[in-house]
Formats: C-alpha cells, structure tokens, sequence
C-alpha cells in the first residue's frame, strides 16, 4: 500500500470527494469508505424462533438485497455440526477415534478424483470425535459422512428444516458444501441450541388495528421437554397477549393442569403448540458439549473475551476464504454471522470465520447475553462421566496421568482399559476401526 502517510496531501488533492467518520477525540476526524465486502447476521430464540436481530447486509439504500434471507452461500466447516451430531446418534460418542489420514475419492457426482485436505495440510492419525470438530479436521468429518451414509445425513439435516434440493449427495456435504442462506442456518443451529427441538423462525408476534384489537397473534411451535408435540393450531384468538413458556407453566401449576396442553389466551387457557423433538437428548446434550470445546479450545477462542462458560458455536471457511462464518448459541440466543462479498471472491489468505466473522457476533452477543444468566444446560438421563485415555478413547488406566474425563450414553461406555499410552488392554496399539 505504500509508505505511512504523514500529512493529508500524501494521500488526498483539493477537489478529492472522501467520506470521514468522527474521531475518540473531540473535533478529530477519520478518514472512512463504502466496504466492497459484504455481511449478514440473524439472531432468534432457541425457544420458538422468534426473530430477534436481523441485518441483511451494508447498507439497504445502497443495495436492497437481503443477504440473511436470500443469500444462498456454503457455509464450509460451520455445517460440520449437523454431521457429527447424525454421527452421534448412529452410535459414535466423543470418545470414537477416526483415522485422520490422507485419502483420494472417486465419486461419479465430482468432476475428479477428490484429494480433501486439512487447512493445516497436516495429518494427525486416530482422533477422537470431540477433538476433530472443535479442530475442524476435514478428513475426520469426510470419514464419518462415509460411515452413517449420505442417504441417512441428508434425511437427518432435513429435519433441520435444509432444503434436499440444495443438499449435494456426495462426501463434500461433509465440509459444508449445501446452499443455505444465514436464516435457515442459524434455524438449524436452534435445534442444536434448545437441546433438540424444531422450531421456525418468525418476524411478526402480534398486529393490531388502530382501536388496540388484535388481528393477529403468533402461535410458534414453543420448545417444551417432556411435552407431546402438537401441530400448531390454525385458529388464531382474536385478543390474547404474549406468552412465553414460563408463563404457561406458572398457570398449569396453578390450575393443576399439564404444562404440555397449556397455552394463556387473554385469561383463559387454550392448547399450546409444541416443537417437535428432532434429536434424541444425549445426542443433543453431547454435541452441545463438544461445541463448548471450539470456544475453550479449538476454532473459535477469541469468544472467550465474552467470559461466559455456556456458550457454543463452530466457525466456517469455505474454499479460498470465500465465505467466513460463525454460528453460536447459549440457551436463550442462537445467532449466525456471515461476511463476504456479493460475487464469491477471497476475503484475503488470513481471513477465516474465527477472524472476519467471529468479531461480529461477539459484539452482538455481548449485548444480547447481558441480562441472561451464565447458566449450563440440564443434563439429561443417561448420560454418565468417565475417565479415558486421550489416545484411544478407552477407559484410562489406573494411575494414568494425562487422563480427561468424557462424557458417553450409559449404554455406549467403552469396557476396554487401555494399559499404557495408546495401548489398549491386549497390549496392541489401539487403531482406528472405521477406515
């Protein structure tokens, strides 16, 4: 770019047009301009996808485009997630190991023999699940597309609410190569989010006519465990206020009902519509844990400047540092951050989602998380601690050092006890048993 300047007239003639935005300091100035690059963030609740922040990209009145709704992007390693959290309930836990090795497909749906590589161009053998998403490892990911199948991950992501149409039916969907727009993806992330439950977004709660009436009510398919799903009724009451779910359980307890047919309207009780649960809850609770990971270790740890310990997400590149993403959530706000530019072209080689698209969403969710409390989410029945070792995902042996503590199903706890690093109990180097 040149040499610092050091006075105006290095870099600016008299006539020159410029745009300048004020200074920290009184009566300064800093020289701006109109960024060629792009972005888009959506935000909703986990809870029933009611919209809480949309921007669809700069500026509307210089482009009406809207990027969060109607820019269909790939959004890279952010849609790992939706692989491993299929992988999990197929039967793999944090704890399975997958050979992260070099591997050369031929799939008559690319153009060429296929050679993935990691961004590092590095190998790292066996890896344990958790480790491989929150380290973004990509062969790990193509592996597990291969184990569970790409007819049962596309029947999985569907209930996500992806389209199938834009689902590509090759192992490249297990590096995010689908079409999906920031809303229907930060959609999918609610289902991570709320612990497994389907839920749409929506832009309108109420509408009402010049006297107060309402003409309209929202009636969101509202996140409830333990509760029978229900489609959401189709009659819409004529005055009734907004709910939320502690208010229907406070009025079941009240009136010694269940909370799973319970809906407040005006001051009588109707049917609620409950979210249909599209995760089993381990699995749900699982991927939620491992996602902490790619703030507290991997990906994503400049979130950590937030200093919350309940929050998850996964960032995203895609080829080239076309598309920079992130995507995170506690339990109250799941929120997606997109940046690039309107003709996919490179943001530039240091550009990732943890570098372009992170820095947004932190200083979003540090003003939407202010008022909610730091809280971990409820551990569900089945779920048991143990001790293993890092190596091979077995149970660590007694005095073992380097032991950490993984969370399984009850009925998926390893038996095997490794006897010495990346040894398992017959003495022999424990390996990878898919691929």
């Amino acid at each position: 770019m040149g040499a610092a300047p050091k006075q105006a007239a290095d870099i600016l003639t008299v006539g020159d047009m410029v745009r300048v935005v004020p200074g920290e300091e009184e009566n300064t100035w800093h020289l701006t301009q109109v960024p060629h690059v792009q972005g888009a963030l959506v935000a909703l609740s986990p809870k029933d996808g009611a919209l809480n922040a949309l921007v669809g990209g700069f500026n509307f009145v210089h482009n009406k485009f809207n990027r969060a709704t109607q820019a269909l992007r790939q959004p890279g390693s952010n849609f790992k997630p939706f692989i491993y959290a299929s992988a999990l309930e197929q039967g793999f836990t944090p704890a399975t190991t997958i050979n992260d090795a070099p591997v050369v497909l031929n799939d008559n749906d690319l153009e060429a023999s296929w050679r993935p590589e990691n961004y590092s161009k590095k190998f790292y053998g066996p890896t344990r699940l958790r480790e491989a998403l929150y380290r973004s490892r990509n062969l790990v990911s193509i592996r597990i597309l291969r184990s569970i199948g790409i007819d049962t991950a596309t029947d999985y992501l569907t209930g996500f609410g992806f389209d199938k149409t834009r689902i590509p039916q090759n192992l490249s969907l297990s590096l995010g190569s689908a079409d999906v727009t920031p809303l229907e993806l930060v959609t999918g992330y609610a289902g991570l989010a709320n612990q497994g439950y389907k839920v749409a977004p929506y832009f309108i709660n109420r509408m009402e006519n010049a006297a107060g009436k309402t003409l309209y009510q929202a009636q969101p398919a509202t996140v409830c465990p333990g509760c029978e799903y229900s489609e959401p009724s189709t009659s819409i009451p004529s005055n009734i206020e907004a709910i939320d779910l502690t208010t229907v359980q406070e009025a079941a307890t009240a009136s010694g009902e269940d909370t799973d047919k319970l809906q407040l309207s005006g001051s009588k009780i109707s049917q609620l519509p409950i979210a249909a649960q599209i995760m089993e809850p381990q699995a749900a609770y699982m991927i939620y844990d491992i996602m902490q990971d790619v703030i507290t270790h991997g990906t994503g740890r400049r979130a950590l400047s937030l200093k919350r310990s309940d929050i998850a997400g996964k960032t995203g590149t895609t080829n080239d540092q076309k598309d920079a993403w992130f995507s995170g959530f506690n339990k109250d706000v799941v929120a997606t951050a997109w940046v690039g530019f309107d003709q996919p072209s490179t943001l530039g080689r240091r550009e990732f989602g943890g570098s372009a698209a992170l820095p947004i969403w932190i200083d979003f969710m540090e003003v939407a998380l202010a008022d909610s409390p730091d809280e971990a989410v409820n551990k569900p029945d089945g779920i048991i601690s143990r001790r293993i070792d890092p190596e091979t995902g077995l149970l660590a042996y007694p005095g073992q050092e380097n032991a950490v503590f993984e969370i399984f199903p009850a009925d998926k706890v390893p038996t095997e006890v490794a006897t010495g690093p990346g040894q398992a109990a017959g003495g022999e180097s424990q390996t990878d048993d898919i691929f």
